[in-house]
């Protein structure tokens, strides 16, 4: 099938690359005429294991291409996908659909014969109705069939979420898609992936539900480690305890620092303001937004306690800036508020991050971006895991303790078991689990 993907960010570059692998024609569209020139000579504007090497080998076989013009591909189009950002809207926290709306009008003006026109970027209950109204307000002629067909990729494993999915949600009022729709991702079948047609309503709020069950379940466990703290309990052993039951499973049962990245925090917010102008408040999904905004901050609490706490003038090393292992990705993460709290209570700040160093120097002032872990610990009075990255899991104990000048760990991710670090001469200080001293208990509520 011949489709256009307006948008070559972090959904349309993959998508666009995965539905090339599968034998589609595909050609992602985008303004940034510098960014489609990069695409062009393979630089990829993101870090996602094994997508450069998709990108590249579906360029050569001619099945994928890249450019600025979008009236001519949209015209040959069989379908076109919206791929573009939805932030949120600065001021109300609402999604900003402003770039959405623009697409629909251009898809409108270009298409030529049936074109089916698939939202993938992640919109509110309603943008659906509201993008094929534009399109029709805008070409009274237009031939489109309008889908809903959200994305459910995670950073760091998007490839194998697309291919291997748990479930494909096409949403879509009439039957003129589902023909073209069941075609796009026919090479799936073979995998069995269960695909459930429903209604294009439904299945705009199939995503922001998803994602905004996962926040809750993320909220839930963190909440517990603070009481696990408080009465002496393991919350790891409270989370595989919980998890094994499988109406609840164990996946985002582990706790940290609050979620971060580009879904949960935009996503969970738009749903809450969604829900209030509809006059049916989602208390869950609110309380959810403020205490995982209160966390990110109470984790420098933490570390601050875990100095004696006083850490002014103090050298703290951050292990991990991204939200997430496996992404160069800085949105919401947690350690731009832990930072920016350690800054403001007087430390200085090294850091080392595997992908996330350039992102965050737009994003972090007067921090010391370091050459590895080792370089981060020099002269360190606490060492803080912020995120799981693979490469953290093994440190060298002994060459990092003679490297700080404190062997302190406070480990924000609890990849560590408390006694190999303790036995390696260190201060140990994790989150939820027993045998830190009563000092460094967590008091959230003083948020």
């Amino acid at each position: 099938m011949r489709i256009a993907m307006i948008g070559s960010g972090y959904v349309g570059l993959v998508s666009g690359a995965c539905l090339a692998d599968f034998g589609h024609d595909v050609i992602c569209i985008d303004k940034d005429a510098a960014k489609i020139e990069a695409l062009k000579q393979n630089q990829i504007p993101i870090f996602e294991p094994g997508l450069e090497a998709l990108v590249a080998s579906n360029v050569r076989a001619g099945r994928l291409a890249f450019t600025t013009e979008l009236a001519g591909p949209v015209g040959e189009a069989d379908v076109v996908f919206i791929a573009v950002g939805t932030p949120s809207r600065r001021g109300d926290g609402h999604a900003d659909l402003s770039y959405v709306y623009a697409a629909a009008r251009e898809i409108a003006l270009a298409a030529k014969g049936f074109t089916v026109v698939v939202t993938k970027s992640t919109v509110p209950v309603g943008t659906g109705d509201e993008v094929e109204r534009v399109i029709r307000e805008t070409n009274p002629d237009a031939d489109v069939a309008v889908v809903s067909n959200p994305e459910f990729l995670r950073e760091g494993a998007a490839i194998a979420d697309f291919k291997r999915p748990d479930r494909i949600v096409v949403g879509l009022d009439g039957e003129r898609g589902k023909e073209v729709m069941s075609e796009v991702y026919r090479p799936l079948y073979l995998n069995q992936a269960p695909i459930l047609f429903t209604s294009r309503r439904s299945s705009e709020l199939i995503k922001y539900a998803a994602n905004a069950f996962l926040a809750m379940k993320i909220t839930f466990i963190n909440e517990m480690a603070d009481l696990c703290e408080s009465v002496g309990a393991d919350v790891q052993a409270v989370s595989r305890g919980i998890g094994l039951d499988n109406r609840i499973g164990s996946k985002f049962l582990h706790a940290g620092p609050g979620y971060g990245g580009s879904c949960f925090p935009k996503d969970t917010l738009a749903l809450v303001k969604t829900a209030q102008d509809q006059g049916t408040p989602l208390r869950l999904i609110e309380t959810t937004v403020s205490i995982n905004d209160q966390r990110k901050r109470a984790m420098a609490r933490k570390v601050i306690q875990a100095c004696g706490g006083e850490i002014r003038g103090k050298r703290v090393a951050i292990l991990g800036l991204t939200f997430k292992p496996n992404t160069d990705d800085m949105r919401e993460a947690p350690s731009l508020s832990i930072i920016q709290a350690l800054q403001d209570a007087g430390a200085r700040v090294s850091a080392f991050d595997p992908e996330g160093m350039e992102p965050a120097r737009q994003l972090l002032a007067d921090v010391h971006y370091a050459a590895d872990a080792y370089d981060a610990a020099q002269d360190a009075d606490v060492l803080v895991i912020v995120t799981e990255w693979d490469i953290f899991r093994a440190l060298d104990l002994k060459r990092l303790k003679g490297t700080m000048r404190t062997p302190l760990m406070v480990d924000l991710r609890n990849i560590y078991r408390r006694d190999d670090v303790v036995r390696e001469g260190f201060r140990y200080v994790s989150v939820g689990r027993p045998g830190d001293d009563a000092a460094f208990q967590l008091d959230v509520a003083a948020e």
